[in-house]
């Protein structure tokens, strides 16, 4: 079927391609630059440790900030739209010394904003609490330890200066997300005094001073993770909680709860409560895996709630990392994964499905959810990467495979 007989099916059914077209260019997703890298950052020629591990050894990995821009330039050329780049704070870039992460400042990301004007890319970004010394056994905000909580609160200051740097010089508001991986291994005598102490931590760091009209911050919640399985510090229970109270964005992150949970379906309760939406797409396989994000039925669920309730209320970025496979090809599939499924989800009738769930036509609404799976969804994703001057099937992976073998190959 052509674009033009799928533009009139669509419009049998009341939609309108173009709107769609138009609007899923408008969606801007924050690609998340340790995919290229698994995670190592600029600082040691170390691992990612503290609850973060990457397996796989496949060549071609990024060594340093060089490198890692051209992969990124090289997967947003194959990726329809415009994009953001979601940076952590140990990919600061060093010269004379490695600068701690207590004393990191705008001055170490220069080179990004740098590139990012160039390239006409926005940046986000994230502190690192994680792969340190100071976070060895697994405690950041919420150690006992006075002087390690001091060091990270100093830490997450920094960040906030460094996030609204990017948002005055990206003229574009900075979203700055907050993770620790605090926690125990086994069953914790004392669950209270760890989030008293991580609350006392992040007060210090949101009353210190900075622009709430540039710097969005968000809190993200976890189930467990690597060494604490048995209990973490910023719980999704906690992170509403404080969230709520502090006056900033809770995030949610597909991979951060139980593998039967349905992550989609929290959506709606944060975005009532909250007013905008926070949202870390993954992919978790049996545990908080992180694998690339494949076009399933948790990424379609999230996907249709994200346009139901407005793109424009959603803050969206990818948070996986695979060094299994080829890492550009493993952001551009996972990019344009996100953008076929939102699009499937901008091509329902969505007032008419919701009109029949709200008359209690039970029957229509399953039958049209069934049929609507098998309309030429194809056909305007194509002419959506047609007018991009970008391919729509697979045959991005050629690029991606010459430049394997003329780029990564050779590192």
């Amino acid at each position: 079927m052509s674009y033009n007989e799928a533009k009139k099916k669509y419009a049998r059914i009341g939609v309108d391609t173009e709107k769609a077209i138009k609007d899923l260019a408008a969606v801007p997703i924050s690609m998340h630059c340790w995919q290229g890298d698994d995670v190592t950052g600029f600082e040691t020629t170390g691992g990612a440790s503290g609850g973060i591990q990457t397996t796989g050894n496949y060549p071609g990995k990024a060594r340093n900030p060089e490198e890692l821009m051209q992969d990124i330039e090289l997967a947003f050329s194959l990726i329809p739209g415009r994009h953001r780049v979601n940076l952590h704070a140990c990919y600061g870039i060093h010269e004379g010394g490695v600068t701690d992460r207590d004393r990191l400042e705008p001055r170490n990301f220069k080179p990004w904003t740098d590139w990012a004007k160039k390239r006409g890319v926005k940046l986000d970004f994230n502190p690192t609490f994680f792969s340190h010394p100071k976070a060895s056994d697994g405690l950041t905000l919420s150690s006992p330890d006075p002087k390690i909580r001091a060091f990270w609160v100093k830490h997450g200051i920094a960040c906030l200066k460094i996030a609204e740097y990017f948002a005055t010089e990206q003229k574009s508001p900075c979203a700055i997300n907050f993770w620790m991986p605090d926690g125990y291994k086994d069953e914790p005598s004392d669950r209270l005094g760890p989030r008293r102490r991580m609350a006392d931590s992040l007060d210090k760091i949101f009353r210190s001073k900075y622009d709430r009209r540039k710097v969005v911050a968000l809190l993200e919640s976890k189930l467990f993770g690597i060494g604490v399985e048995s209990y973490t510090v910023c719980s999704h229970e906690f992170v509403m909680g404080y969230a709520m109270k502090r006056g900033i964005l809770g995030l949610l992150d597909m991979g951060h709860f139980h593998i039967s949970e349905n992550v989609a379906d929290k959506i709606s309760s944060f975005l009532m409560f909250f007013g905008k939406v926070a949202f870390h797409i993954s992919r978790p396989v049996r545990w908080d895996s992180d694998h690339v994000i494949r076009q399933n039925d948790d990424l379609r669920a999230a996907a249709q709630e994200i346009v139901r309730m407005g793109p424009e209320n959603f803050i969206i970025a990818l948070d996986y990392f695979d060094a299994s496979i080829n890492r550009v090809a493993a952001w551009v599939l996972g990019m344009r994964n996100m953008q076929k499924e939102l699009l499937k989800a901008m091509l329902q009738p969505a007032a008419a499905l919701k009109d029949m769930q709200d008359r209690g036509d039970f029957t229509s609404q399953l039958v049209w959810q069934e049929e609507l799976k098998n309309y030429p969804v194809s056909d305007v994703w194509e002419e959506f990467c047609r007018r991009a001057k970008m391919p729509a099937g697979e045959e991005w992976l050629d690029t991606v495979k010459r430049y394997e073998r003329d780029v990564l190959g050779k590192r």
